[in-house]
């Protein structure tokens, strides 16, 4: 019988190419067309066969009719041994013929081998995996990718990157001597080898690369590197879809590193890669609760953010809101060092200060940051102050309940002598806070010069005026009025400057007394309850009524 005559079965291979084939050969070694063809060999005439997803399209098929006409012997490598693979679990080629191995069990020896493969076999068994979009890919995807980090971890044993790269920038700080930092940069250079080899890798093949280093332990910076990498040079050619996918993928990965190796730059590097795209909600949650948890090594020029589009804010306001609240329930609960918490404290301080001139700012805005942080984490509110008087300058337009809700956000015992003297000239802020800020500075500096002890002639030497007007000041007869002891101190002589110190506080403590009277009588004028005037003196008024 001539060759024509074994030629009884037509396939056509998802639209690609036609095939003719014998059926009687195909159908020994697939069970799938076995049964649809049955035992019998015989055909009255010509058959056809339409496949319309064939893994690996004519190529795939054409390498499964090898195997097939060449009696079950296939010379399978790296290169087509996924694609035999999947061709094998699609026809369902797992039964040996005349006591040869099927296709899926050569396949399967062939995969065993995989430690043995050369690095650029490997590369070429995972360009298979990312063009077959098949079940069976996974199984091989997951060895290939294992083998790949094997070799990563073995060569960054044989050549281990440092691990004290800075958490200052995305690259490398160098403060050591020139020969060290050649040293650093050649060791660098070397642990980023195989980035430039991986690129062809799609997202989702990224994500099982960086889990299967993490299980093998590989250095958490070369991996932040490899991701910032991959997004930077993929970016170039990709749609905003695909920009969208990648750096999603990049935070979801960074978010699954050790944080101490992901530096506040690298994040905010990040961040800023994603103000034009629109990425999910819950990876820009997972971005934001990085950078908040980092917040106390942040600067002032890290946190300008131009507000979104649609929003008046010179800036974005509610991002570092949400930084505060990232920051303070970081630890599941525990409490925040006071260092790291004064340090927030310090930037956030300067952030009103930047943003307070901003006339479209609202007020809940400038109160929610005024008050984010709790009053323990700020030694002195002078910043804070500053930066209401500013606000206060630019929004004449604000009414007294407003004005008073502002100030409700400061706290008057941690004003310095200087800050509260100022308030109390300060026509911008509410009387009832002048007074309350005179009056608790009053309070402060009575405490610290009562807790001196005064020599039995105090108003010798005094700094603040002549004994003759102490003595005046001595007879008035006030409620208000505290008496004060401006003399010479029982201080060792070679403390010379705490002694200054505290004769400067007398006299700005009696400036302050003068003010708080005159104060006190003007609101007392005031009040029309003749029950609030007769009690004015003794009750102290209340800012936040």
């Amino acid at each position: 019988m001539d060759e024509q005559g074994y030629c009884n079965l037509e396939v056509d291979v998802n639209g690609e190419e036609t095939f003719m084939v014998d059926k009687s050969i195909i159908t020994q070694y697939s069970s799938k067309l076995a049964k649809v063809f049955g035992k019998s060999s015989g055909s009255s005439g010509k058959l056809k066969v339409i496949f319309h997803d064939f893994p690996g399209g004519a190529e795939g098929f054409e390498l499964m009719l090898r195997f097939c006409y060449n009696n079950g012997k296939g010379n399978i490598s790296p290169s087509n041994l996924l694609l035999a693979r999947c061709a094998a679990e699609y026809m369902e080629m797992n039964e040996s013929v005349k006591n040869v191995c099927n296709l899926m069990d050569q396949t399967e020896k062939s995969l065993q081998g995989i430690s043995y493969w050369s690095w650029s076999e490997i590369l070429i068994a995972l360009k298979q995996c990312r063009n077959l979009v098949v079940e069976d890919s996974c199984v091989m995807l997951e060895k290939c990718l294992d083998a790949i980090v094997g070799r990563l971890v073995l060569a960054s044993e044989a050549s281990p990157c440092p691990s004290t790269c800075s958490n200052d920038s995305s690259g490398i700080r160098f403060s050591c001597d020139s020969k060290s930092t050649e040293s650093i940069k050649t060791s660098f250079t070397r642990s980023a080898w195989w980035f430039e080899d991986l690129l062809f890798l799609t997202p989702q093949m990224v994500v099982m690369l960086v889990k299967s280093m993490l299980s093998s332990k590989l250095d958490h910076h070369v991996i932040s590197k490899f991701l910032l990498y991959y997004q930077k040079v993929k970016f170039a050619n990709a749609s905003t879809d695909e920009k969208c996918k990648i750096i999603e993928m990049v935070i979801d990965m960074h978010y699954e590193l050790n944080q101490s190796s992901v530096s506040f730059k690298t994040l905010f590097g990040i961040l800023r890669v994603t103000l034009c795209l629109n990425i999910s909600k819950n990876c820009r949650n997972k971005l934001e609760n990085m950078i908040g948890s980092q917040l106390d090594q942040v600067t002032l020029d890290n946190l300008l953010v131009p507000s979104p589009y649609g929003i008046n804010y010179l800036y974005d306001v509610n991002l570092v809101l949400r930084f505060l609240k990232a920051f303070l329930r970081q630890g599941n609960g525990a409490v925040v060092a006071p260092i790291r918490m004064r340090k927030v404290a310090n930037l956030i301080d300067l952030y009103i200060a930047e943003i307070a001139p901003d006339p479209c700012l609202r007020t809940s805005k400038f109160l929610a940051l005024a008050t984010a942080l709790p009053d323990s984490a700020r030694d002195s509110c002078d910043e804070l102050y500053h930066a209401m008087d500013m606000y206060l300058e630019v929004h004449t337009q604000l009414s007294q309940d407003e004005r008073i809700k502002i100030c409700c956000g400061l706290n008057y015992e941690k004003l310095s002598p200087q800050a509260c003297l100022h308030l109390s000239k300060n026509t911008k802020f509410p009387s009832k806070s002048a007074v309350q800020a005179l009056i608790s500075q009053q309070s402060k500096l009575k405490n610290l010069l009562n807790a001196t002890t005064p020599i039995s002639t105090p108003y010798n030497d005094s700094l603040c005026g002549s004994s003759g007007s102490a003595q005046k000041g001595k007879k008035e007869k006030s409620s208000e009025q505290v008496v004060l002891y401006a003399g010479n101190f029982d201080i060792p002589p070679d403390n010379e400057k705490l002694k200054a110190h505290l004769q400067g506080m007398q006299c700005r403590v009696m400036e302050l007394e003068k003010i708080c009277r005159k104060m006190q009588t003007q609101m007392a004028k005031m009040t029309k309850s003749k029950a609030s005037s007769h009690s004015y003196g003794k009750s102290l008024p209340k800012l936040c009524s």
